[in-house]
């Protein structure tokens, strides 16, 4: 069962078979080989970043049965996808306003249902869904570390696949083996790498050297590097305090860091997005032709 061809299938393509112009929504799946590499961290304070550059940025917690986003800001979100899918909330009651005007979505144990959803359940998830167009520059996912079903899921659907890593031997190991089976199974030949907790950028571009090295010589992939994320006493501090480092400490090398890390993707925002628009992204993820 190839679930990367399926999704590809379901992209709409105009009267000629080109794919169609896409929105102005960039989807970036925010994903990694293992747990403790700082991905959740990275996910609100790149959220952060990108929303006090003036962005619209919406978050989905899709690690699912262990997001802990909201813990992260010292939020306390009251409905989840869950009550929308029961008809108990519109999409849009659920969402709640995290730092610097961001919105999250609260979704961890929402989507483990819509697999056992009917099809007219699943499009009038979509409908609601995609409403929230218009309030969205950029959606960013935040998954499940590892490579399991899920993860495999939101990072294929996703426009931009960001993985994160540390300069830890496992953990750039387990970034390897994320981008070897989303090349290998799912057919994915680009990945976006950010190096988080390295003492200077000369580490980073080591653990991207070292990546791209044995890339070349097993995978047909392209790994771009955007950014890194030093070493900073006060990224300990900000998760102690549930509040985004930026917001707390913007003097801080790791404030600085995302600044640049979002300007980066902000650049980026301009180019086409080869696998369609944000209702197309719905529709992979609830699995509707």
């Amino acid at each position: 069962m190839d679930q990367a061809g399926t999704l590809r299938k379901m992209t709409r393509r105009d009267d000629r078979g080109k794919v169609a112009a896409v929105s102005g929504v960039k989807v970036i799946a925010v994903t990694s080989g293992k747990g403790g590499v700082g991905k959740t961290n990275v996910v609100a304070n790149l959220g952060y970043a990108l929303a006090t550059l003036g962005k619209k940025v919406m978050v989905l917690d899709a690690d699912l049965g262990l997001g802990n986003l909201d813990i992260l800001l010292g939020l306390t979100p009251k409905y989840n996808l869950t009550d929308v899918i029961h008809h108990r909330k519109k999409v849009r009651e659920i969402i709640v306003e995290g730092p610097g005007g961001m919105k999250i979505l609260p979704a961890s144990s929402g989507i483990q249902e819509v697999t056992h959803l009917s099809n007219g359940e699943k499009r009038n998830l979509i409908a609601q869904m995609d409403t929230l167009e218009e309030e969205m520059d950029f959606l960013l996912i935040d998954t499940a570390a590892g490579i399991s079903s899920n993860v495999m899921f939101f990072n294929v659907a996703a426009h931009d696949i960001l993985v994160v890593t540390s300069p830890e031997p496992t953990a750039i190991t387990d970034a390897y083996a994320l981008m070897k089976v989303m090349s290998t199974r799912y057919s994915e030949n680009r990945f976006q790498l950010l190096i988080n907790g390295v003492r200077c950028e000369s580490e980073a571009k080591d653990v991207y050297k070292k990546l791209c090295t044995v890339a070349d010589r097993f995978l047909n992939i392209a790994i771009d590097y955007v950014g890194h994320i030093v070493q900073d006493p006060v990224v300990t501090r900000a998760v102690r305090e549930q509040t985004a480092i930026s917001q707390r400490y913007p003097g801080s090398p790791a404030s600085t860091c995302f600044r640049r890390l979002a300007r980066a993707l902000s650049t980026r925002h301009g180019e086409v997005h080869p696998k369609g628009n944000i209702q197309f992204f719905w529709k992979r993820i609830f699995q509707v032709a």
